[in-house]
């Protein structure tokens, strides 16, 4: 598989690169990305061929959007598939600080959450404005679920049904507003609960079908049966798979440290980079259309094509399923 090669999703048409450029760390995600740094990321992707970018208002409090569109306005409209979200209005706030929640000089404007249908399409109108695009190909509805809402959840559980705000996502749909729609959570359980109560086309899932954890595995074949498609973000698991500490955004507890020692030697007997196994391995499976990858610099995403594309021995993932690393119904690369 290349980088740049292109899939299709059946049901909606919305191609995509088998690697998509995430763009959260635009927004500035835990440091200060120069706007040469963005714009040279931004290259280096399109240059290796990679057709899908995903963003968010959240990403910056703003500044993601705002860098991303900028780059893309300048590209014919065919030449590239764009998802943004919507789930947080942005109101102005002077007050914001230096840094929150993760992003390093976050634009002035504080998230306030709101999943109801005018919510939805405030959001929607409002990021259509930031990155002067007015048909993005795929919303998502962001960071729904019980983990991230905890008590608050059955309340945003509610505005997105009983609320209207997924009626809102099939309306802007049957308008040709955009082409699918679906969530872009951190959580698969939310995606399971969401496609017996909405007609979902792709949602993005962060974190939780990756080399070191597939947990979410029945749900990955549901939605190969029903034909939804999932793009997987965060293969690296927060960098504990790309040679960091963290897992989950905080610092790695002494089993997952254990687990990924045990990937990394297999991999080195095996003569292959952890890194390219954990980018190569999610995309296996027959629901998966791309995985995204952020990076800061163009060096960076280089780097990430090369481990997306470096060639794996054949024999290697069963050896990983014979020593228990992964689950052994996981589809794997031929």
């Amino acid at each position: 598989m290349r980088a740049a090669t292109l899939r299709t999703h059946a049901r909606s048409q919305v191609v995509v690169s088998a690697m998509g450029l995430g763009c959260a760390q635009m927004g500035n995600l835990y440091r200060v990305m120069t706007h040469a740094e963005a714009f040279g990321a931004f290259d280096a992707a399109r240059e290796a061929g990679l057709r899908y970018f995903d963003t968010a208002p959240f990403q910056g409090f703003t500044r993601s959007e705002r860098r991303l569109g900028t780059l893309l306005t300048d590209l014919p409209r065919d030449g590239f598939a764009l998802s943004t979200k919507v789930g947080r209005l942005m109101r102005p706030d002077p007050t914001i600080g230096e840094e929150e929640d993760g992003y390093v000089m976050p634009l002035p404007f504080r998230p306030v959450y709101d999943y109801t249908h005018d919510g939805v399409m405030r959001a929607f109108e409002d990021s259509q404005q930031r990155l002067g695009i007015p048909c993005p190909d795929i919303l998502y509805v962001h960071d729904i679920g019980r983990v991230t809402h905890g008590d608050r959840h059955a309340v945003y559980w509610e505005q997105l049904t009983a609320g209207g705000g997924f009626d809102a996502l099939a309306r802007l749909r049957s308008e040709g507003s955009v082409k699918a729609i679906g969530l872009g959570v951190n959580e698969w359980e939310i995606i399971a609960a969401a496609i017996e109560v909405a007609d979902l086309d792709i949602c993005l899932l962060a974190g939780r079908y990756t080399l070191l954890e597939q947990d979410s595995l029945a749900l990955m074949d549901d939605c190969a049966r029903r034909g939804i498609g999932l793009v997987l973000a965060g293969a690296f698991n927060s960098g504990i798979l790309a040679g960091g500490g963290q897992y989950n955004y905080r610092a790695a507890p002494e089993d997952i440290t254990a687990r990924v020692a045990a990937l990394r030697s297999a991999c080195s007997e095996a003569g292959v980079s952890l890194q390219a196994a954990a980018l190569q391995f999610p995309l296996a499976h027959p629901a998966a259309l791309s995985v995204v990858v952020g990076a800061h610099d163009a060096a960076q995403v280089r780097t990430n094509v090369a481990w997306f594309e470096e060639s794996i021995p054949p024999g290697f993932w069963g050896g990983l399923k014979a020593r228990g690393l992964i689950a052994e119904a996981v589809p794997v690369p031929a």
